[in-house]
């Protein structure tokens, strides 16, 4: 039985950008599903732990999301697991987890949900990306692999699933993410950094963009970001 108000999953709701999405769709009409290893202090919408890598956890996870609300309308994945390493030092098992993480993950969402979403007739299935989607650096092999494929994934993706009214959107991020965390870690000003509300609000738009002018790739930087 479905309920009034359109689901929107948000795949990775931790703290900071997952919990910015989860909160403009909430704060739009949605009824909003958050996904993640670990549950932050503050949530916005509903929130359940899942490792979204778990190829038999996810499918019996989101069909029984469905049952409750019916198909999605918006899927939103935003996993990340960064492995800074030289290449001679980074173990296969860190491959292994990073590409867990951040590909298997959205194979695992997207073939659990956009079937489904396409006998209700359409929907948005947004993807997080990176500069490490369009390059790789040194130290970031592990994590620039797995964007890379996350990359290619959303672009077949699209180019099967679009005529069926599935909008799949590849969203690079870059820039460092505004949270306690990163200004810890890097010191920065936070005037050149990106604001997770200020994100979540061009995710926003892309899902509900007019079916003549859909987007399936854009970036975002602090106008101070270089490129």
């Amino acid at each position: 039985m479905s309920s009034e108000k359109p689901l929107a999953i948000v795949a990775g709701a931790g703290a900071g950008l997952g919990q910015a999405l989860a909160a403009r769709f909430e704060d739009g009409g949605y009824q909003v599903v958050g996904f993640g290893r670990t549950k932050p202090d503050a949530v916005s919408g509903r929130f359940q732990k899942l490792d979204l890598a778990d190829e038999t956890a996810v499918p019996e996870t989101i069909a029984g999301l469905m049952n409750e609300h019916g198909a999605p309308k918006v899927v939103i994945h935003n996993t990340a697991e960064l492995v800074i390493s030289p290449f001679l030092e980074t173990s296969l098992q860190e491959y292994q987890s990073t590409w867990a993480s951040m590909f298997l993950s959205a194979v695992l969402l997207a073939q659990s949900v956009i079937q489904p979403m396409v006998a209700a007739g359409g929907g948005a299935f947004l993807v997080s990306g990176a500069t490490a989607s369009l390059r790789g650096g040194a130290r970031f092999s592990a994590f620039a692999s797995a964007k890379f494929a996350l990359r290619g994934l959303t672009q077949s993706l699209a180019r099967e699933f679009q005529p069926a009214g599935i909008h799949v959107s590849h969203v690079i991020l870059d820039g460092i993410i505004d949270t306690q965390r990163s200004r810890s870690l890097h010191e920065l000003d936070p005037a050149k950094m990106i604001r997770p509300s200020d994100i979540a609000e061009t995710y926003w738009q892309l899902a509900h963009q007019p079916k003549s002018t859909w987007t399936h790739e854009l970036d975002l930087r602090p106008a101070t970001e270089g490129f």
